[in-house]
């Protein structure tokens, strides 16, 4: 008769997606990051970061990620609860990892790229990459739907 009240919980939205290792691919990335957060009625703040943040970590995917015949998976995982949204971009090649360009701005060498990864810095909460066996690698980040900068700020 007196049994406690069940309590609700609410699960994590999961989505998942193989995308072609194509700029294509990287771009409905992007797409689908928005579209999926916005139908989990994610913060819009934490859906603009999150757009940017998949954004650089697909074209990593295809840009140095990428053999032929094999795609990229993106994962998102928004966890309401905790206020926080997971995101994972696995691709192929596990002997190639993610490093932040290092250097000064005023270097007279161009560099093509190599900053990208300094935005998922500054937009995530933190990031990190781990083997994807047999031959890949998950770039994962933790962005809290709080937002970085607020938590910063307090």
């Amino acid at each position: 008769m007196n049994q406690p009240a069940p309590q609700l919980t609410t699960s994590p939205h999961t989505f998942t997606q193989l995308l072609s290792s194509t700029r294509r691919g990287a771009r409905l990335a992007r797409l689908l990051t928005v579209s999926q957060l916005q139908s989990w009625s994610a913060p819009q703040d934490l859906t603009e970061r999150a757009e940017i943040v998949v954004a650089e970590l697909a074209a990593n995917a295809v840009l140095h990620g990428r053999l032929p015949g094999r795609s990229f998976r993106l994962t998102l995982v928004l966890d309401p609860p905790v206020d926080r949204l997971r995101v994972e971009v696995t691709d192929a090649r596990g002997d190639l990892y993610p490093q932040i360009a290092t250097g000064s701005d005023t270097d007279d060498a161009p560099r093509p790229g190599g900053r990208g990864l300094s935005l998922v810095t500054a937009l995530a909460d933190h990031w990190d990459c781990v083997p994807y066996p047999p031959t890949g690698k998950t770039v994962r980040a933790v962005l809290s739907t709080r937002g970085k900068a607020a938590a910063v700020t307090r």
